[in-house]
């Protein structure tokens, strides 16, 4: 998450980790289709599977609870990708409190406009390209229940909470729709996080949107007229490591920066991830590399955002 040009930085110490069960400190599973030696990763907890088995193919610290600032959007997009009879072409109107939700945190921001109709599509693609904690907290308002914009909120975060039961992580718990935490009580642990990554990547919509570079969307306006957004996707692996193919960052002062990232080749797909890491692109590309058997994360050049694109 959150970082809006820079985005909010939390005043409170760094969040408390965790740990519950026993810990596998950088260890992995290999197979020939795998480099022979695991890669040393920086982050605090990672941990990396393969999409078609759900096999472990790379495990750091994989069950200590962690912050996970916004990669929480997955969970996010995972909610309303569930609901009974969704209509993705349904169009939302944005309300000013979502304007302001941003403007108090200091959050990341797709700069959604007040009185724009937009669609639950354009919501998702807001939501998981610039990290836009504003179109986050329209999902949870138009998806939870409750007669004001606060109860329904929760009511999504109760929702989120309930999915992640259902889905059997079990050392996960959200407090919040976007991973802009104010209670401290927002953590996951990286293999409860590739699960739920594995699980969303099965919706189509969702693997297709979080894949982009870039997206350019157009909504109506208040007064009937035309208005372009045009997002850019803060996952800098993407157009930088042949594959690629997503998913999600994050980053605030609790959580440092987290990547989520997936990636296919030869018809093989990996999900990872990486929870307090200064180096987690170079990072995913060489456990993709040990995942592939190639040697990319060398020569990779990150993609560079455009001046004034969100950072996460």
């Amino acid at each position: 998450m959150i970082t809006g040009i820079k985005g909010v930085r939390f005043r409170r110490a760094a969040a408390v980790v965790f740990t519950t069960g026993a810990l596998v400190a950088g260890g992995a599973l290999t197979s020939p289709a795998q480099a022979a030696t695991a890669p040393t990763v920086s982050a605090k907890g990672a941990f990396m599977l393969n999409s078609a088995t759900g096999s472990t193919l790379f495990s750091k610290y994989a069950d200590t609870k962690r912050p996970m600032a916004s990669t929480t959007k997955i969970m996010t997009a995972r909610v309303v990708l569930s609901t009974p009879d969704l209509n993705l072409d349904r169009k939302i109107t944005i309300k000013q409190a979502y304007r302001d939700y941003v403007a108090a945190k200091g959050a990341s921001t797709a700069d959604l406009r007040t009185g724009d109709k937009v669609t639950i599509r354009q919501l998702l693609h807001a939501m998981m390209l610039p990290s836009g904690c504003d179109a986050a907290m329209a999902l949870a308002d138009t998806f939870g229940t409750g007669t004001t914009v606060s109860a329904r909120t929760k009511s999504f975060i109760s929702k989120m909470n309930t999915k992640a039961d259902a889905l059997g992580l079990t050392n996960t718990h959200f407090d919040t729709f976007d991973g802009n935490s104010t209670q401290n009580t927002n953590y996951t642990t990286p293999r409860d996080l590739a699960k739920l990554t594995r699980s969303a990547m099965k919706y189509s919509t969702f693997s297709g949107i979080v894949k982009k570079q870039k997206t350019v969307q157009y909504a109506t306006t208040s007064t009937g007229g035309t208005r372009t957004y045009t997002w850019y996707n803060t996952n800098k692996l993407l157009g930088s490591y042949s594959g690629a193919t997503g998913v999600k960052t994050g980053t605030n002062t609790p959580a440092g920066p987290c990547l989520v990232f997936a990636g296919t080749r030869d018809g093989k797909t990996v999900v990872g991830v990486l929870l307090n890491d200064q180096y987690r692109f170079t990072d995913a590309a060489k456990l993709m590399d040990y995942a592939f058997g190639s040697t990319s994360a060398s020569t990779m050049q990150l993609r560079t955002l455009p001046q004034g694109a969100q950072r996460d």
